[in-house]
């Protein structure tokens, strides 16, 4: 398929997201691909997913209606530092961490781009997060080494690069929002309670409302000083119907209102220094491309609520 900046009419009174210059060491946002895939518990061809997030910006602008009615390149500069190159394994994920380590040095918000879960253990700690927002299906608490394994990972790893300085996350200052019946077993719901890890079900959320929830997570996974708070969105928290790209996502899960809700409203916090966006299968998608089209919003609502900082 050719990309999608090749297949839409060009109206200069209309500006289109992506296309951001490569990042040459200052922004106030930078995408960075992070392309894992190789332990994923399902067959997955995520690897191609940051390509297919960056052909599918075009199709959407950068204005924010408001009001006032602003546009994102006018109040914030946007890079591109390009993929981590081949990010699995103890040798990728040490790559991964330098990168994001000298990024969140120079940006306000490092958007990594998945890829599965796994990514979110480098990110995470190259971004020296001190808290842990996840929005997701699945508490993600498997042991072993897997996309299933970064929140665990994050709590009671010791880091394969300590050189890097990477530190655990108390699980007291992580909050997982989504968390759907029949998607988890009972060990894994004990293994949170256990560790103090404030989990928001699917039906907690809708029932109290974005608002409310995001405030509490915030403050959960934003306390005490110097916080550096990491969001991952792993996208199979969404209703199948809306997210068929991803191989976990089930029947009843969020739409895609509710995920981009979420995630402004988180990404509006100064404490939140970096964010992956995980699970989106390109290769597996619908031929509309939904999943993928819903995982460059994503990117958008992000900047968003960057932009809401200001």
């Amino acid at each position: 398929m050719a990309p999608a900046s090749r297949q839409l009419s060009h109206d200069p009174l209309w500006r289109r997201a992506g296309s951001w210059p490569a990042f040459s060491g200052a922004a106030d946002a930078v995408l960075l691909g992070v392309p894992t895939w190789r332990t994923s518990l399902s067959p997955t061809g995520a690897h191609a997913t940051p390509t297919a997030i960056r052909e599918a910006l075009p199709r959407y602008g950068t204005a924010l209606m408001g009001p006032p009615v602003v546009e994102l390149d006018d109040v914030l500069r946007i890079a591109d530092a390009g993929d981590v190159t081949d990010p699995d394994g103890s040798a990728g994920e040490a790559r991964v961490i330098s990168r994001v380590r000298k990024l969140t040095g120079a940006t306000e918000l490092v958007i990594a781009l998945g890829g599965d879960n796994s990514l979110t253990y480098p990110v995470a700690l190259g971004a020296e997060a001190t808290g842990l927002i996840t929005f997701d299906a699945h508490f993600d608490l498997r042991d072993g080494i897997s996309n299933g394994t970064p929140v665990r990972r994050l709590v009671e790893d010791v880091p394969a690069v300590s050189s890097l300085g990477t530190a655990r996350i108390d699980p007291s200052r992580i909050v997982q929002i989504g968390i759907a019946d029949f998607a988890n077993s009972a060990a894994y719901a004990q293994r949170a309670a256990e560790w103090g890890i404030r989990v928001i079900t699917l039906d907690e959320l809708r029932r109290r409302g974005v608002d409310d929830v995001v405030a509490e997570a915030l403050e959960i996974a934003g306390a005490g000083e110097d916080s550096r708070v990491h969001l991952d969105i792993d996208v199979d928290v969404c209703d199948r119907s809306v997210a068929p790209g991803c191989p976990a996502s089930v029947p009843g899960g969020l739409q895609a209102w509710e995920l981009r809700a979420l995630t402004r409203a988180v990404a509006a916090d100064p404490r939140v220094v970096s964010a992956d966006i995980a699970e989106v299968d390109a290769t597996a998608d619908a031929e509309d491309a939904r999943t993928v089209r819903l995982a460059a919003l994503c990117v958008l609502e992000l900047l968003a609520g960057l932009a809401a900082r200001r």
